[in-house]
């Protein structure tokens, strides 16, 4: 529809939605920053109220007081550099844990792997490596580590439930009087989600509540900085009809929602990009050997000497955005973008796939070249401030978790390309069909032969 009727144009959805879709990087710099305030808002739906926990999760939550309280609170209490720095040892300690496990895992098999094709090389579902270890360190340093194994595997197909349902065409928004009727029985399955994860959320909060009360426990994961925050001494104020265990339940959510997603999603991506790309594999661990060796782990102090690696996942962000469409905006008043006239209620898509493919912006558009972040691009970053390249949004409704997820997503490729050599199970390239959804997910399982690459005695 860009190629067809331009870089803006407006389309209805249903009796209620008059959606305005931007494709340009010039029309998204004057949404987010000369009209940013005006399009701050989120759009309602059924999904933003009953899994949104009635507009509280920050993705979805309405422009105002509450929104503006909690992101101020997550970017100086949780999202700070100091926080983020001060949890580095919890971070390092999950991927190694991961690595640790896939040399066991190669130690119990490397007998029946030396003797088939792969040469030495163990077989491993990457999407759900990523998936494990990404969710095991998220709800970790959200809601304590003693939750991480029992919860995991509950807790990620709960979140991939809520992301199929946000991006569900629920007919009750489109049509409202037809709600009643529960057409394809979406507003059911919410219902049920919502529950799970509030039980979930609950229990983290009243166990965090029971070891304050007995142990008088150091609070140093997200629930206990909050809980801290409004049932401590400081008695941290919400607005007006905000009830506290809510409040801090769906921003533990939102949390761990964003942050867990987006890196899953993006660390997928990136390792199908290199291994069909296997010079790209070769840069990265020339890179890892010239500025870590191989005598010792990666840590996070390295990974500012990475530029390369940098560069690839910058360029995977670009071709494979989390979120192809990012979350609607919605106009709070009349305003003008581009010089037409757009009305107030009107909703903002901004069409991210085709921002970061421009052929006037980006040389051979949908090839992967991450040098392109080393020579014409290297200035551009993906923290809002580039609007050629805004995977994580811009302005006001920016993810307040990019840093956090970038030096996951560092830690994590890195360690796995310093500790392992990674191939391809065959000569055929790998498969790269995505799924529709808010977040656009390989669709097929990622499989790769593991080789390690280091002294034993680095795995312990």
């Amino acid at each position: 529809m860009a190629d067809k009727f331009g870089p803006i144009f407006r389309i209805r959805l249903g009796t209620t939605h008059q959606t305005l879709v931007v494709s340009s990087s010039e029309i998204a710099k004057e949404c987010f920053t000369t009209n940013d305030k005006v399009l701050a808002t989120r759009p309602k739906s059924l999904a933003s109220q009953i899994i949104g926990f009635n507009y509280t999760i920050l993705a979805v939550a309405p422009y105002g007081p509450y929104l503006r309280e909690i992101r101020k609170i997550l970017f100086q209490e949780l999202l700070s550099s100091s926080r983020i720095e001060l949890l580095r040892p919890t971070r390092e300690s999950h991927v190694r844990k991961s690595i640790k496990q896939t040399f066991a895992h190669w130690l119990k098999n490397k007998d029946a792997a030396a003797a088939a094709v792969g040469g030495g090389g163990v077989t491993v579902e990457m999407k759900q490596w990523f998936g494990r270890l990404i969710m095991n360190l998220t709800i970790s340093l959200i809601f304590g580590e003693q939750e991480v194994e029992e919860e995991e595997s509950k807790v990620h197909e709960g979140i991939r439930r809520m992301m199929e349902l946000f991006a569900e065409p629920v007919v009750a928004d489109f049509f409202p009087w037809l709600r009643w009727l529960d057409i394809g029985g979406h507003e059911k399955a919410m219902k049920q989600t919502a529950m799970e994860m509030d039980s979930f959320a609950q229990r983290c909060i009243e166990e965090h509540r029971r070891k304050r009360n007995s142990f008088n426990a150091k609070e140093e994961d997200f629930m206990g900085i909050m809980l801290s925050l409004f049932d401590g001494a400081s008695n941290q104020s919400l607005p007006n009809g905000y009830d506290t265990d809510v409040v801090i339940k769906s921003t533990c959510l939102s949390i761990l929602i964003g942050a867990a997603e987006t890196s899953i999603v993006t660390l997928t991506w990136a390792l199908c990009l290199i291994l069909n790309n296997y010079n790209v594999l070769e840069r990265i661990q020339d890179e890892l050997n010239t500025h870590v060796g191989k005598q010792r782990c990666v840590e996070e102090s390295d990974l500012s000497q990475l530029i390369y690696l940098q560069a690839v996942i910058k360029e995977t962000l670009r071709l494979y955005s989390p979120a192809p469409l990012l979350v609607p905006h919605e106009a709070m008043e009349d305003c003008t973008i581009e010089g037409y006239h757009i009305q107030k209620g009107t909703q903002i898509l901004f069409n991210i796939a085709k921002i970061h493919r421009d052929p006037k912006v980006w040389v051979e558009p949908d090839k992967f070249k991450p040098e392109r972040f080393l020579t014409s691009h290297k200035d551009i970053d993906v923290k809002g401030n580039n609007f050629e390249l805004i995977p994580f949004s811009s302005g006001r409704r920016i993810c307040p978790g990019v840093s956090l997820g970038l030096q996951t997503m560092q830690l994590t490729l890195a360690s796995l390309f310093h500790s392992f050599d990674t191939r391809r199970l065959s000569n055929e390239p790998i498969e790269m069909t995505e799924s529709s959804g808010v977040t656009n997910i390989k669709a097929t399982p990622l499989q790769a032969l593991l080789i390690p690459r280091l002294a034993s005695n680095l795995y312990g």
